[in-house]
C-alpha cells in the first residue's frame, strides 16, 4: 500500500482519462446515428469480420475472466483453468459455428432483434415471448452484477492508500489495538461501481449498439495489452515466472493448490463443460450476431476465440496462484488481481494504464448487457403490446433509453448489497448455468423440425424454477457464509441437474403435444435448393 511520501494521483488520473475518453467515444458514435431504431439496437447490421470479432469477445471476457478467475485460483488453485477456459474454448466456438450463424441468416431473412422474438414466431406463441422476457432478465442481472461488483472492488483494491484521509480504513486486532486496513485509501466500491455504471450509461445512452460495439473493440485492444503489461511487470517484482512458482508452491496456503490436491472433483470438473454452452442463449451475444454484414464474418470469431481466451486467462490465473505465496491467508478473492497489482506494478504510469486494462474487460460486457435489456424491453414488451404503428423510432430509442437507466439503478444498488457475499467467479457461475439450461431450447429450435410450444413452455418452467431453488439455497439461504464452497449436488455442479431438467422438459412437452404447422416448419426448415 502506499504511503503517505509516495502517494502518486497518476494512476487515478489515468483511470479518470481512459474513462472519459469512452464516454467521448460514445458521443462520437452519436454522430454517425442514423436516426432508426434499427440503427440503434443491430448497428443497420454492417459490422465486419474484425469488429464483430472485437466486440464478441469483448462482451464475453468479463470481470469474471479478470478479477473473478484470479480470485478463484487463488482459492481453489491451478485446475480453474481446466474448468472455464479450456472447455470455453472450444465449446464457444462451437456454439458460435452451430448457433449464431445459423440465428444470424435467419434473423436477418425475417428482420429479428431480439430473442424473444424468434421463438414467438418459430412455435407461434405469443405468450412464450412474454414468458422468455423475465427469465432473461432475471439471468442477465446476477451477470451485470459480476461486473458492478468486479469494478468496485478492483478500483478499491488498486487505489488503496491513494486517498489516505478521505477513504481511512481500520481494523481493530483481537488484542484491542487499531491498524490501518490494507484497502484504507483507496476508492470504495459504493464510488467505483456508481462511476462505472454512469461511463458504461453515458456512451450507450448516447451510442446505442454502435457506441458499444466501438467501446468494446477498444477495450478488448486495451485489457488486452494491459493483461500482457501486468503479467510482466509482476513476474519481474516476484522473480520471474520460476521462483514466483516456486514461492507459491512452497508457501503452506499455496502448495496445494497448485498441486491442486483435492481442491476440485472429477465430476465437479467434467461438469463445468456444461457451462460454455451459456454463450447460445446470451441476448447479447444474439444481438451482436444480427450486426455481422454476413456470414463470412463470423469466420475470423469462430477461429481466434479460443486463442483469445487463452491470451486473458492464463495470466490472470497465474496472477492469482503467485498470489497465494505473495499476500498470504484471508484476502477477500475480489480483491486479489487488483492487490497484486497496487503492491507489484511500482510504475505509477504503468499501474494506471493496467487498471485501465482491467476496467476495460469489466466495461466490454457491461455496456451490451444493458444494451441488450433496453432492446428487449422496447421491442418484445412495448412495441408488442401496443403496436409499432404507435411510436416513431425516435420513441423506441427513448423506451430502450429509460429502461436501460432503470436496470443500471437497479444493479448498482443490488451490487452494493451482495459486494462482500458472493464472490465474482461464483455469481458468474451461477448466471452461466442459468443460460446454459436454456441452450436446449435453442438448439431444438434450430434444429428439431417437432419441437413445439409446450416443450419450450416446459423446459423453460424447468430452467427458470431448479436455477432459483439452487441459486437461493447457495447465494441467499440463512446461514450462508460469506466465500464458502461451491454449491454441488451429489459432487456435480448444478448445471447438470438445471440442463437435464430443462432437455427433459423440452423433449417431453414437445412429444405429448401436437406438432407445430407445416406453414411453420417450411418457414424456419426450408427446403434445400436444387443443384443446377
Amino acid at each position: 500500500m502506499n504511503t503517505a511520501a509516495t502517494i502518486s494521483y497518476v494512476p487515478v488520473v489515468l483511470i479518470g482519462g481512459y474513462l472519459l475518453l469512452l464516454l467521448g467515444l460514445g458521443l462520437v458514435s452519436q454522430r454517425f446515428f442514423r436516426g432508426t431504431s434499427a440503427d440503434y439496437f443491430l448497428v443497420s447490421r454492417s459490422v465486419g469480420p474484425f469488429l464483430l470479432l472485437m466486440s464478441i469477445f469483448g462482451t464475453t471476457m468479463t470481470g469474471f475472466a479478470m478479477v473473478g478467475s484470479s480470485g478463484k485460483a487463488y482459492s481453489d488453485g491451478i485446475g480453474v483453468y481446466g474448468l472455464m477456459a479450456s472447455w470455453s474454448g472450444l465449446i464457444h466456438s462451437g456454439v458460435f459455428f452451430l448457433v449464431g450463424i445459423r440465428l444470424w441468416a435467419i434473423g436477418k431473412r425475417y428482420g429479428y432483434v431480439t430473442q424473444c422474438a424468434f421463438f414467438r414466431d418459430r412455435f407461434e406463441s405469443p405468450t412464450l415471448g412474454y414468458l422468455l422476457f423475465p427469465v432473461l432478465v432475471l439471468l442477465v442481472i446476477p451477470y451485470l452484477l459480476v461486473g458492478v461488483i468486479s469494478a468496485g472492488k478492483f478500483l478499491q483494491s488498486a487505489t488503496a492508500g491513494t486517498f489516505p484521509e478521505l477513504f481511512a480504513l481500520t481494523i481493530k486486532a483481537a488484542d484491542g489495538t487499531v491498524r490501518a486496513h490494507p484497502l484504507s485509501g483507496g476508492i470504495p466500491p459504493w464510488l467505483g461501481s456508481g462511476i462505472i455504471c454512469l461511463i458504461v450509461l453515458g456512451y450507450v445512452f448516447f451510442g446505442g449498439l454502435r457506441g458499444a460495439v466501438w467501446a468494446n473493440t477498444f477495450q478488448t485492444i486495451v485489457f488486452l495489452c494491459a493483461g500482457i503489461v501486468a503479467f510482466w511487470m509482476i513476474s519481474d517484482r516476484l522473480g520471474g515466472m520460476a521462483e514466483a512458482t516456486r514461492r507459491a508452491a512452497e508457501s503452506a496456503f499455496g502448495g496445494p493448490r497448485l498441486a491442486r490436491e483435492g481442491m476440485i472433483g472429477h465430476l465437479q470438473f467434467l461438469s463445468y463443460c456444461l457451462i460454455p454452452l451459456s454463450v447460445g442463449m446470451f441476448p447479447h451475444l444474439f444481438q451482436h450476431w444480427l450486426t455481422a454484414r454476413n456470414a463470412k464474418s463470423f469466420r475470423l470469431t469462430v477461429v481466434a476465440h479460443p486463442i483469445f481466451i487463452m491470451l486473458v486467462w492464463v495470466p490472470c490465473i497465474l496472477i492469482g496462484l503467485w498470489a497465494t505465496g505473495h499476500l498470504g491467508e484471508g484476502v477477500n478473492p475480489n480483491a486479489v488481481l487488483g492487490r497484486m497489482v497496487n503492491q507489484l506494478v511500482h510504475s505509477p504510469v504503468l499501474t494506471g494504464i493496467v487498471a485501465a486494462g482491467v476496467l476495460a474487460a469489466i466495461m466490454s460486457s457491461l455496456d451490451s448487457q444493458f444494451m441488450c435489456l433496453g432492446t428487449m424491453f422496447t421491442e418484445d414488451i412495448i412495441v408488442r403490446r401496443f403496436g409499432r404503428e404507435r411510436f416513431s423510432d425516435r420513441q423506441e430509442v427513448l423506451l430502450a433509453r429509460g429502461f436501460i437507466v432503470a436496470i443500471v439503478a437497479i444493479t448498482y444498488f443490488l451490487a452494493l448489497y451482495l459486494k462482500d457475499t458472493a464472490h465474482v467467479f461464483d455469481l458468474g457461475v451461477w448466471c452461466f448455468s442459468g443460460f446454459a439450461g436454456l441452450f436446449p431450447l435453442i438448439f431444438a429450435a434450430l434444429y428439431w423440425r417437432r419441437a413445439t410450444k409446450a416443450g419450450m413452455i416446459t423446459g423453460l418452467a424447468a430452467t427458470a424454477v431448479s436455477w432459483l431453488i439452487l441459486f437461493w439455497h447457495d447465494i441467499f439461504a440463512p446461514g450462508k457464509q460469506a466465500g464458502g464452497d461451491e454449491l454441488l449436488v451429489a459432487g456435480m455442479m448444478p448445471v447438470v441437474f438445471i440442463v437435464v431438467a430443462s432437455a427433459a422438459g423440452v423433449i417431453v412437452g414437445s412429444l405429448l403435444s401436437r406438432p407445430p404447422s407445416r406453414e411453420t416448419v417450411d418457414k424456419f426448415f426450408p427446403a434445400p435448393a436444387a443443384a443446377n
